[in-house]
């Protein structure tokens, strides 16, 4: 039976393929307040502004590829039971060839009715005032804003203790509730950590490795392989 291996992603592993990361030094992102393009009281201000904050991230997205460290994990299916927990909304890891991936955060090609959290649609192009679903109900994009509850965390959470090896690929660790993940590792489990900034407080030395997800997964492949 493979070994179970849980990687829980985050922008550092899209930067490398030119997807802006979502908050820079400034608190903004791509020049806007957080606040005003990521919270349900910014949507209801100005739902139009919104919307083509999210038009272009999507557009955005059609224009990147997924970066070797994408490619890496979806290599190493065959050798582990591998499951890929994001809070990236990007489709980077599916356009590797992952096969199980929980997006904690939403998703920039889905979107659901503004009064629903589960009837969700792929959508690919842009989204305006006026898109309504079969009900007539406006759409919004598929994206867990600050203040709105993360449906997908309680699966999250059993797929994290169910791990074999657990790996932390380009993320703050600072982003809640996400960040709590690593506190349901069980004991047996195996625990890495990939990331240029973050400082070590989980893995054990020689487990962590300060650098990019893509240089981490390279040696973090060569690292599993030799030990199944």
């Amino acid at each position: 039976m493979k070994k179970k291996l849980v990687a829980l992603t985050g922008a550092g592993i899209s930067a490398e393929s030119g997807v802006k990361t979502f908050r820079d030094s400034n608190g903004l992102w791509e020049n806007y307040r957080i606040e005003d393009v990521a919270s349900p009281e910014g949507f209801a201000r100005n739902p139009q502004m919104v919307l083509d904050f999210y038009n272009a991230r999507r557009r955005q997205l059609n224009e990147v590829h997924p970066n070797e460290a994408h490619k890496i994990l979806a290599e190493l299916q065959e050798h582990f039971d591998v499951q890929i927990i994001t809070q990236n909304v990007d489709d980077l890891h599916e356009r590797a060839g992952s096969e199980n991936v929980l997006h904690l955060h939403g998703e920039l090609k889905k979107a659901r009715p503004v009064n629903s959290e589960t009837s969700i649609i792929p959508w690919v192009n842009d989204l305006n005032i006026g898109d309504l679903n079969f009900e007539g109900i406006q759409l919004r994009p598929h994206i867990v804003w600050f203040g709105e509850m993360v449906p997908n965390m309680e699966t999250a959470v059993e797929l994290t203790g169910q791990a074999d090896i657990f790996v932390v690929i380009g993320t703050s660790m600072q982003v809640y509730p996400a960040a709590g993940l690593v506190n349901y590792v069980p004991e047996h489990c195996e625990i890495y950590g990939i990331d240029p900034s973050l400082e070590n407080s989980f893995a054990k030395d020689g487990h962590f490795f300060k650098t990019t997800a893509t240089e981490g997964m390279r040696r973090l492949k060569s690292i599993l392989l030799e030990n199944i």
